[in-house]
């Protein structure tokens, strides 16, 4: 960039050889507008689509967890709610259970039949393959005990937390039955990594590939954006939404990024097609036209016709060549003075 000092400049007709601008003009720009001016040079660049994607947060699946369970009952009591964080083996769900208080017999029975083997066993009366039968099945029923739940006698079960994370859906309250493999009672995620997935319709499917490189905001954090890579792009079409989806893994290690949350996926797409870029802060519009101010020791008005921004460039098909300088300070002002206005 160049910064340039005039107190008064005298002003060409836009360059009055130069048949792209017929505009008004004036001999003069007021040195009000001119103690300082900020130009930047015109120049070739490769052009760099750009296209957004409305997306959203979810939790990563490899990370997360529903517990259903294996028998039918009733809640009887609850521990947590939605969203609070739990550790691995915190009591969740207190239930209570026909099937598992049969089941609870049926241990106590195989205990005390073990009890008696291992006495028989002793006094030469019981086999080898008798003590290892009842003791294969006083372990598997106690194996059925830890996947339903924690005995807590009087016919009350205890479900653990399998995992550390959120509870990020709650199913069940005290007095809610559930039948034998039916839905979830609760559900938790590991939200240290999310994805992020957003729709892709036909138009711009051209452009996306796995890969890619994405830059993601939000409301939330309008000054912040996540940077990550589409690392899956589906072959089907939603039959919903009429779209293919795209997802990209991102770290969440201070768990700014919540599940559902709204986002805007911002994709970039390089092409072979250069063509002559200023900065966007240079582009006036007016009078349903865009225009720019160029010069260096004398100013003039050029229309522009512009192709795309991107970037905080813009780039421009006609009305500027490369090595141009145009004003990027005060431009509105010396615009408005060289019309007249």
């Amino acid at each position: 960039m160049k910064r340039i000092i005039y107190l008064l400049l005298p002003l060409l007709a836009s360059c009055g050889e130069n048949s792209r601008s017929s505009l008004p003009t004036r001999e003069t720009v007021s040195d009000v507008f001119l103690q300082e001016v900020l130009t930047a040079k015109a120049e070739l660049k490769r052009l760099q689509k750009e296209f957004t994607l409305a997306g959203k947060v979810v939790v990563d699946s490899d990370r997360t967890i529903s517990y259903s369970p294996l028998v039918s009952g009733v809640v009887v009591k609850s521990y947590f709610s939605l969203g609070d964080y739990a550790e691995k083996g915190k009591r969740m769900v207190d239930i209570r259970s026909v099937e598992l208080s049969s089941l609870q017999s049926e241990l106590a029975v195989a205990r005390q039949n073990l009890k008696g083997v291992e006495s028989l066993h002793e006094s030469g009366m019981a086999t080898d393959k008798e003590l290892v039968e009842a003791r294969s099945t006083v372990g598997k029923l106690q194996s059925d005990f830890v996947l339903y739940g924690e005995n807590q006698d009087n016919g009350v079960f205890s479900v653990k937390a399998p995992m550390s994370g959120y509870v990020i859906g709650k199913y069940c309250n005290p007095g809610t039955s559930f039948p034998e493999s039916g839905g979830p009672l609760f559900s938790m995620a590991d939200l240290s990594t999310v994805w992020v997935v957003a729709n892709v319709y036909a138009g711009n499917l051209q452009f996306v590939h796995e890969g890619q490189c994405v830059e993601i905001t939000s409301v939330a954090y309008p000054a912040e954006v996540f940077k990550g890579k589409i690392d899956f792009l589906s072959q089907v079409f939603d039959s919903e939404d009429k779209a293919l989806k795209v997802r990209i893994t991102l770290p969440n290690p201070a768990l700014k990024l919540k599940p559902e949350m709204p986002v805007v996926v911002k994709l970039f797409n390089d092409s072979n097609l250069e063509l002559v870029a200023v900065p966007s802060s240079a582009v006036i519009f007016d009078n349903n036209g865009y225009y720019v101010v160029v010069g260096d020791k004398t100013f003039g008005i050029r229309k522009i016709t512009p192709f795309a921004r991107h970037n905080d460039f813009t780039y421009i098909t006609e009305g500027i060549k490369a090595g141009e300088e145009v004003v990027i300070k005060n431009q509105l002002l010396m615009y408005n003075e060289i019309k007249g206005k």
